[in-house]
């Protein structure tokens, strides 16, 4: 698999800042109920930021497990388990961004009519959501990084020892194993 890429999750971030932007500003016109998610949303994301993190802590043992010169052998990490938990953190960082962008666009209309409203609940609930999302973008990405291949010693990285890497082999340090199919 592919890293995650900063700049589409930022990308993906400002389109639904817009698009978020875009629907509160047409649901307001009709005086249709603000697109916000409800406050139980915090505790679902808060319960898959720490799944993913439990997840990738238990990674991040087994790839430190064992020092740099030591004679002891490495406890086996189910590999399905690490796909999986590569897989649970670029889906946490990528669900993060649409939820970041989603409400800071219906945060930045609500601001514009701040002084216009007696009750602020909306504004603050789609800041708290704002805040989950960021939350989870964080942990996507360092989760992420828990589940790079560390370099083994002595490898090389392809049948006669130079430059390239045989297909389906890790490029080269801190990357995943990646097909390029």
């Amino acid at each position: 698999m592919k890293p995650i890429n900063p700049l589409r999750l930022m990308l993906i971030g400002v389109i639904l800042a817009v698009a978020g932007w875009s629907a509160t500003v047409v649901t307001s016109r009709y005086s249709v109920a603000t697109p916000v998610l409800p406050s139980t949303a915090l505790a679902t994301m808060g319960v898959i930021v720490i799944i993913t993190l439990i997840l990738g802590i238990r990674v991040l043992r087994w790839r430190n497990s064992l020092k740099p010169g030591s004679k002891a052998k490495k406890t086996q990490l189910d590999p399905l388990l690490a796909a999986r938990t590569l897989v649970l953190a670029q889906a946490c960082a990528y669900a993060g961004t649409v939820l970041l962008g989603w409400h800071v666009g219906i945060f930045l209309d609500q601001l514009r009519i701040w002084s216009l409203r007696s009750d602020q609940g909306i504004t603050w609930l789609a800041l708290a959501m704002a805040g989950g999302g960021l939350v989870m973008i964080v942990v996507g990405l360092v989760v992420e990084r828990f589940c790079r291949i560390p370099p083994e010693d002595g490898d090389t990285t392809s049948a006669d020892g130079k430059g390239r890497p045989a297909r389906g082999e890790a490029a080269g340090e801190g990357e995943y194993a990646y097909r390029g199919d």
